[in-house]
């Protein structure tokens, strides 16, 4: 039952889905500044992104894919990565930290979902069932790497710098990129590899 379905069928959970949905993409963009500052760099701070008012993170467009497709974008935290401290593992830990806060958002979802014993057609149990399955498949999404998606400048933290600066060169195409993945059928494909890697890391994490 996709979120549109959930808003005719159940307005009410969808109301009280909400609001821990766009804090899903709100501490996933907060997580990126927040480390960011941690690695020596404090443009978000000094910009005052490093709250939790949604009015200064929501993007009207990326809220409505996130209701709409089930993945979306608040607005990018910015970040100075020539601030970073030790700049090739910044570049890495700064990117990663957005998706890592979306798969611990996914596992303690899934995790209540074990623990509580809840009936399958309540509302706590609706909502966690798609906080779960929103937060890996926005994880998944980001993974991707494609600029300017969190995947893309995790990968250039491995590349030589000539590699970076040539892969750098793609960001202003990123958008039209992804469309194009979209196209030709490949986005899709991508997205559900990555949810495959999460999943996996969930269930390790829970077999640990």
């Amino acid at each position: 039952m996709g979120l549109l379905n959930l808003l005719i069928k159940d307005p009410l959970t969808f109301v009280l889905l909400a609001i821990p949905l766009l804090y899903s993409v709100i501490l996933h963009e907060l997580a990126h500044g927040w480390v960011a500052c941690k690695m020596g760099d404090p443009t978000a701070k000094l910009m005052g992104r490093l709250s939790l008012n949604p009015l200064k993170h929501l993007d009207p467009l990326g809220t409505l894919m996130l209701f709409v497709f089930g993945f979306g974008w608040a607005r990018p935290v910015p970040v100075n990565f020539a601030n970073l401290r030790e700049s090739r593992k910044g570049l890495i830990f700064v990117s990663s930290a957005g998706v890592v806060v979306n798969i611990i958002l996914a596992f303690i979802a899934i995790f209540l979902l074990r623990f509580l014993s809840l009936s399958s057609h309540s509302i706590a149990a609706t909502i966690l069932y798609y906080m779960a399955q929103i937060n890996i498949i926005l994880a998944a999404f980001n993974l991707i790497p494609t600029p300017p998606l969190d995947g893309s400048k995790i990968l250039m933290g491995f590349l030589s710098t000539r590699l970076q600066h040539s892969f750098s060169r793609l960001e202003p195409y990123g958008f039209f990129i992804i469309i194009g993945l979209l196209y030709f059928g490949v986005l899709n494909p991508l997205i559900d590899f990555f949810r495959w890697i999460i999943l996996s890391i969930i269930g390790i994490l829970f077999s640990m």
